[in-house]
């Protein structure tokens, strides 16, 4: 297990801060609304929504890739080897944007249950896509780097990702809420780690961060009861992108020292979810959902008369797609 000298600390965030803030990758501050009756059944509590479906490659991914990009060795940059990464989608969607606005080549492992629109979107920036069974990406990923000498970018369990996300928090404080309760989707958990270490390091030591993972997919919330970081090879949800079929190592370590708790909800309250948002003008995946829809249905304690942050983290969904869900 991770030691405490592998978390993020608030310098980390700062400096992750200023790579993304003269990126080339085109990471934007996202805006962050207060509700005011758009929402019933949360007037109870002063809620807002954090709203990173609407950045640069349409989820906070791209906070993460462009921090990662920072680092990559020489060889990479001169185009001498390849970059590799694993993703369901959003994931592998900033990744390979990354790599076409750099001029860079390499290849995303995707899950053979990642939605067809996922792998021509990324196939169009030029990436190579390799489609395989969830329990194989990882040591295939294994293999491109010991036998080709590729190097490994990690979609949820590394420290320069975890401080990327956590600027996202740097603009909830600049904008002048100091959350009570904070609420975050959780897949492998790089955003929740990076969002919940930046709150609790920047002096919101009571703050509670909350991190909502499918019914279906519970990994960090079965990695909270085994007290270790575990693996579950059969997930599956309507969320993809939450459904990573273990935890990451590092991003458990960051949960257990700085999330309150991980909530459940299932996929039909994500659904719900997708269609509020919807009937509001917000296009927002099942994924994105999770944690409004841990809100709405009452899973997180103690809310009322506290100012709440909602993330609303991604809206990579066709219209095909949503016909599908809402219907």
């Amino acid at each position: 297990m991770p030691s405490d000298q592998s978390l993020v600390t608030l310098d980390d965030v700062q400096r992750a801060r200023e790579v993304l803030s003269n990126s080339s990758l085109g990471v934007c501050r996202t805006p962050m609304i207060k509700n005011s009756a758009m929402f019933p059944g949360l007037e109870n509590a002063e809620v807002y929504l954090k709203l990173e479906n609407m950045q640069t490659t349409g989820s906070f991914k791209i906070r993460g890739v462009a921090s990662q990009m920072a680092f990559i060795p020489d060889e990479v940059k001169r185009g001498e080897k390849k970059l590799i990464t694993m993703s369901a989608g959003n994931y592998g969607k900033a990744f390979a944007y990354a790599l076409n606005k750099m001029g860079l080549s390499g290849l995303c492992l995707m899950p053979l249950t990642a939605p067809s629109s996922r792998v021509q979107l990324i196939k169009g920036y030029g990436v190579e896509v390799e489609q395989l069974p969830t329990s194989d990406l990882l040591s295939a990923v294994d293999k491109y780097v010991t036998e080709k000498g590729y190097t490994f970018l990690h979609s949820f369990d590394e420290s320069n990702l975890i401080a990327g996300y956590g600027s996202a928090s740097l603009e909830v404080l600049e904008d002048g809420v100091k959350p009570d309760v904070v609420i975050v989707c959780c897949g492998g958990g790089g955003l929740v780690s990076g969002v919940a270490a930046t709150l609790k390091l920047s002096g919101l030591s009571d703050c509670r961060v909350y991190a909502v993972e499918p019914e279906g997919s519970p990994t960090m919330y079965e990695s909270f009861k085994k007290g270790e970081a575990v693996t579950i090879p059969t997930v599956k949800s309507v969320a993809g992108g939450l459904s990573p079929p273990f935890a990451g190592k590092l991003t458990y370590q960051h949960c257990r020292r700085f999330v309150e708790d991980v909530v459940l909800v299932t996929d039909k309250e994500l659904v719900d979810t997708m269609a509020m948002f919807y009937k509001r003008g917000l296009v927002v995946e099942p994924s994105g959902c999770a944690a409004m829809a841990a809100l709405i249905n009452g899973h997180i304690p103690n809310i009322a008369g506290k100012k709440v942050v909602v993330f609303v983290t991604g809206g990579n969904v066709s219209p095909e797609e949503m016909t599908v869900h809402l219907r």
